[in-house]
This record gives C-alpha cells, sequence and structure tokens, in this order.
C-alpha cells in the first residue's frame, strides 16, 4: 500500500463505514442462527424429513465455507464499496427469494444465494477494520466485531421464536429484507474505497479445486451425523476434498499470485494463534450443538429452557467483545487469551459431570463463564495473529483465519457428534438417558484436552502486544 494511500485512509471518517460493515455482518451472522427454530415448522409445510429440513442450515454454512477462501481474489480484484455492495445486494436477493418460495427447492436456492453474499462479507469487514484503524487501536476494533458475532446468535433463535409464534415462517426474511436494503442504500453514499487493487490473475483451476476441497470437507464432515461415517457420500466427499484440496494448496506455491496466500503460516505467532482461534470457535459451535441435544432428548428440558440457558451466555460475549478489545490494546492478546483458555478449560471439564438431573442453573452459569472465556480467545487471537502480517496480506490473513475456523466447526463438531453417540453405553429408544448421558461427558473429556492443548500453545507466545516493528511474513502477494 502506498504513502498516498495511507494517508487518505488516516484522514478518512471511520464511523460511517463502521456504521454499514457492522449491520451488513451482523445480518450475515444473524442468518446462521435464525432458522434453527423453523426447522419443524418446514417439515410441516414443505412435508419433508428432519433430515432434508436441516439443509437449510447446512447449506448456509456449506456455500459460506466456499465462498471465504476465495474472498481474498475478490477484495484484490474489486474496491471495497463496489464488492461490500455486490455482497449485500447478494445477500437482499438471496433473503427476497426465501420469503417468496413457493417450494423447499426454492427456498434453498434462496439461502444459497443469501450464503454467497455473506461468505464475502465477514473476511471484507475484518480485512476493512485492520486497515482503517492503527495498530494499537485494532483490538477495540475487532472487539466490537466480537460483539457482532456475540449478539447475532444470540438474538437470532429468540427472535426467530417470537416471529413463528405470532406469523408465517416467510416473517423471518420480511424482517431481515428491509433492514438490509437500508443498510446498502446507506452503504451507497458513505461507503468508502480502502483495500488496495492488485489485479491478481483469474486461476480458474484454484477456483474450481478450492471449491471441491472445502465444500468436499465441509459437505462430508457436516452429514456425516445424520448419515453416518460408513456412509459412502459422507466418505467420498471427504476423500475428494482431501485429495483436490492438496492439489490446491500446492499449486497456491506455485503461483505468482495465489487465490489464497498460504505463505502467512510462514510466521509462528499467526500460525499458533490461528490455530487456537480453532479451537475456541469449536468449543463455541460444539458446546451449541451438543448441549441442545444433551438437554431435549437425555434431561427432557424444552427448547425454550434450552435457548434460555444459551442466551445470557451468547449476550456475556458480546458484551465483554468490546471490554476485551480495549485490554487487548492495552496489555496485548497474551493475558486475555491464556485466561480465557484457561475458563474454557475449565468449563469442558465441569460438563464432563452431567446427569439426568442437572438443574438449569448449573448449565447456564458454566455456559455464561465458558462464554466469557471465549470471547476473550477469539478476537484477541485473531487480532494478534493478523497484526503480524504487512497490510498487503490481511486480506489473505483474515481469509485464512475465517476459513479455518469454518473447517474446524465443521470437522470437529461431526467428530464430537460421531464420539457422543460411539461412547455412550447404550442408544437407540429404549436406552436409558444415563447411558446416552455418558457420551456427552466423554465427549467434554475429549474438549477438555483439547482446549489443554491450545493453552500450551498460547504459553509459547510471547509476544502478543502489538508493535509497529513486528518483522511480517515474507511471501509474493
Amino acid at each position: 500500500m502506498g504513502k498516498e494511500q495511507e494517508m487518505d485512509i488516516k484522514q478518512m471518517k471511520k464511523f460511517p463505514i463502521v456504521a454499514v460493515l457492522l449491520p451488513g455482518a451482523f445480518l450475515a451472522i444473524l442468518n446462521q442462527t435464525l432458522l434453527a427454530p423453523a426447522i419443524p415448522v418446514f417439515m410441516d409445510s414443505f412435508n419433508i424429513t428432519e433430515n432434508i429440513a436441516q439443509w437449510v442450515m447446512t447449506i448456509f454454512m456449506l456455500v459460506n465455507g466456499i465462498m471465504i477462501p476465495i474472498t481474498a481474489f475478490l477484495i484484490e480484484t474489486f474496491t471495497t464499496r463496489r464488492l461490500f455492495l455486490f455482497a449485500m445486494s447478494l445477500f437482499a436477493l438471496g433473503t427476497a427469494v426465501c420469503a417468496i418460495s413457493l417450494n423447499f427447492p426454492m427456498l434453498m436456492t434462496g439461502r444459497v444465494i443469501q450464503a454467497a453474499g455473506a461468505g464475502i462479507m465477514m473476511p471484507l469487514m475484518m480485512t476493512v477494520f485492520m486497515l482503517i484503524f492503527p495498530i494499537e487501536k485494532r483490538g477495540t476494533a475487532m472487539g466490537t466485531v466480537g460483539l457482532v458475532i456475540g449478539f447475532a446468535p444470540a438474538i437470532g433463535p429468540t427472535l426467530s421464536g417470537w416471529l413463528l409464534e405470532h406469523f408465517q415462517w416467510q416473517s423471518l426474511f420480511y424482517v431481515v429484507f428491509p433492514l438490509t436494503i437500508i443498510d446498502i442504500i446507506i452503504a451507497y453514499f458513505v461507503m468508502k474505497n480502502v483495500t488496495k487493487r492488485t489485479y491478481p490473475k483469474v486461476d480458474i483451476l484454484s477456483i474450481i479445486l478450492s471449491t471441491l476441497g472445502f465444500g468436499g470437507l465441509l459437505y462430508g464432515f457436516s452429514s456425516a451425523g445424520n448419515l453416518g461415517w460408513s456412509n459412502p457420500v459422507v466418505l467420498l466427499s471427504i476423500v475428494i476434498g482431501i485429495a483436490t484440496l492438496t492439489i490446491f494448496i500446492k499449486r497456491q506455491f506455485k503461483l505468482e499470485q495465489p487465490i489464497l496466500e498460504f505463505r502467512v503460516f510462514q510466521n509462528r505467532i499467526f500460525t499458533l494463534m490461528t490455530i487456537i482461534g480453532m479451537v475456541a470457535f469449536l468449543g463455541l459451535i460444539s458446546a451449541e450443538t451438543i448441549l441442545p441435544i444433551y438437554m431435549q432428548t437425555m434431561a427432557g428440558y424444552s427448547p425454550l429452557e434450552t435457548g434460555l440457558v444459551l442466551l445470557p451466555g451468547a449476550l456475556l460475549m458480546g458484551f465483554m467483545s468490546p471490554i476485551n478489545g480495549r485490554i487487548f490494546d492495552r496489555y496485548g492478546a497474551r493475558v486475555l487469551v491464556i485466561t480465557g483458555l484457561s475458563l474454557l478449560t475449565v468449563t469442558s471439564f465441569l460438563y464432563t459431570q452431567l446427569t439426568a438431573s442437572t438443574s438449569l442453573t448449573y448449565l447456564t452459569v458454566v455456559f455464561a463463564i465458558r462464554m466469557f472465556g471465549i470471547s476473550m480467545v477469539m478476537m484477541p487471537s485473531t487480532t494478534a495473529g493478523l497484526n503480524q502480517l504487512p497490510n498487503r496480506l490481511i486480506a489473505h490473513g483474515t481469509a485464512m483465519n475465517n476459513t479455518m475456523r469454518q473447517v474446524s466447526a465443521s470437522i470437529g463438531t461431526g467428530i464430537l457428534v460421531t464420539i457422543m453417540t460411539s461412547t455412550a453405553l447404550s442408544t437407540g429408544t429404549t436406552a436409558e438417558p444415563s447411558e446416552l448421558i455418558r457420551g456427552v461427558n466423554v465427549t467434554f473429556y475429549v474438549s477438555t484436552a483439547l482446549t489443554i492443548f491450545a493453552l500450551g500453545l498460547a504459553l509459547l507466545v510471547r509476544r502478543t502486544k502489538p508493535d509497529k516493528g513486528i518483522p511480517a511474513v515474507q511471501g509474493k502477494g
């Protein structure tokens, strides 16, 4: 990035840019959780099974995971303003298609279009934030991003439940659509160009390999819970994913202008912080997946009670993110990450003692402390890692970071659900709750081991406080 552009960014009014990026990202993340309570409604409306209806959630994550790896290429090809307007317009179009859907295939088409726009949003926002804020204020800025990530999943199921109780399922999209249009209109007037265009060559083969690689892995592992690990579709998807991903990675090292720059992993702190962030994100997603299964099918709690257990923790995570950002700017990531992973380890262990009579209070308090710990790890680890990269590699760093999180959540949750079912003393309709719960407890023992591993990595990182003199990773941009 040239000195002239750096001067322009310093003089740029940041508030209008933040004011359009945050709502866009909020709506994108909200849509990942908004439809979860609507799955039974879709089953009745379209006369489909639960496994088929679940695809309204799975397809969103799958397309997200496919889009994220190519966002670095898109950011370097298009202006910030044009790419943001394109992403949000795509998201709005998908929302409109969903709202007027006459059948399930049409609804799925809308979700694919939605997810394509949403997949661009998060890496774009993180890249812009890293560029418009000086290094000593990035913690606070990324803490604000954490607030969005925390609040959106917390509000999603609650808002969805209320809308479904009073209106038709189409209302889920009618609420989101006008907010998206308003954000697009405001962005048209206030959004500025921040990222530098390097016009990388379009390598069609890399895009195809990336799509097959990440798509195959995400589909295979996310489908394993429903179809089983021995299912030919699951096995074939994973094999194709691993094979094409291997070819994709090797190809990126040979290209002068790679679609996704794997050389960012040459920086030790970026690599360690990315792994730590993956473990934290897996801790977030796995608990939000496994706890509802335990509460509703093994402990006899209602969906509403499940939502109430998860809500305080999600709100606490959102509330704490900006505060943790300020702490990061002052003291660096190390103290936050070590404290957060310690809390995550303790709460994972506390969930290894679940029974059929575990109280709602216990579940709620432990989950809240868990989310408090995750808030200390997620954004601080991301920011500390990205701070090690030069500006020209930040788009690749954010794309890589988001991709690795998606992959870890998909693969990790698939494996943990398998551990839960395979280690239960008994399964099926005749199984006692205590026999099923053993599998849940074993799963959280595995989670405890993972967080101890991440804590060990965090102790290896000696310097994470933002420092303008940090040596940056070298490599072709």
